[in-house]
């Protein structure tokens, strides 16, 4: 059976870097030696793994890789500390156009759109 993973490297910089693989240990070591230097890792190491995520299915680990690759580095790192009450709270959309936002400033925040009064 074949394994992938999903990982994230965070970088000197403090910025952090999200891929896949189906070596794990060969792959952080491309990165550490920086072996391709057009890499976003080449001018940031030495990286550190802070996770990474075992899968058996390919597809899956393609979707959860980018599901992930475009969080934010804080996101990331709450993912990769255990810490779900920060991700979800930066999982919360913080758009001032957001529904839920615009609700709570009518007063609107406990209405639904298809509820009705009952007397």
């Amino acid at each position: 059976m074949n394994l992938y993973y999903v990982y994230i490297l965070q970088c000197s910089d403090g910025l952090t870097y999200t891929g896949m693989t189906n070596n794990i240990s060969r792959r952080i070591e491309e990165h550490q030696r920086g072996l391709n230097k057009s890499c976003f890792t080449y001018k940031r190491r030495p990286v550190k793994l802070v996770f990474h995520q075992e899968f058996n299915d390919v597809e899956q680990a393609i979707f959860f890789e980018k599901r992930i690759k475009n969080w934010s580095g804080r996101k990331k790192l709450a993912l990769a500390n255990g810490d779900i009450d920060l991700l979800k709270l930066l999982a919360q959309c913080r758009n001032e156009t957001h529904a839920r936002n615009n609700a709570q400033e009518v007063g609107l925040d406990s209405a639904r759109p298809d509820s009705k009064d009952k007397a």
